[in-house]
């Protein structure tokens, strides 16, 4: 049985730092994409990194660019996120993804066919 399961979550206020995991098991990863989303109440899901298999190339949007980096251990089977200058806006549940289907960075949801459960995010002001 396939898992990914985030770790990291949890309260900081506006301005401070947190760092999520997330460990795969059950398949590797290693030559996948892979990225991590996040689900604000009443707002559909959206990307926040996407990297590559091999690390070299990764994906942010506007709204956490500079601000957010991602990163992976081939060898450990995981994918972190690094976000520092968090915003209330930042609230969210934050979801690991991989793709068995690509390789190269994603700009898109689509072709992400293995999810995490999510670990809550929130930034008081």
């Amino acid at each position: 049985q396939v898992q990914l399961v985030e770790s990291g979550g949890g309260l900081v206020q506006a301005g401070g730092s947190l760092r999520l995991s997330c460990a795969a098991s059950g398949r590797t990863f290693s030559s996948n994409t892979m990225g991590w989303f996040r689900q604000a109440p009443g707002k559909e899901r959206e990307i926040v990194a996407t990297i590559s298999w091999t690390g070299r190339a990764t994906y942010y949007p506007d709204s956490v660019k500079g601000r957010f980096a991602i990163s992976r251990d081939n060898e450990k089977n995981t994918v972190s996120l690094q976000m520092n200058s968090l915003k209330p806006e930042d609230t969210a549940i934050y979801y690991c993804a991989a793709s068995s289907l690509w390789t190269g960075v994603l700009m898109t949801q689509n072709y992400f066919d293995y999810w995490g459960q999510g670990t809550q995010v929130t930034v008081s002001s």
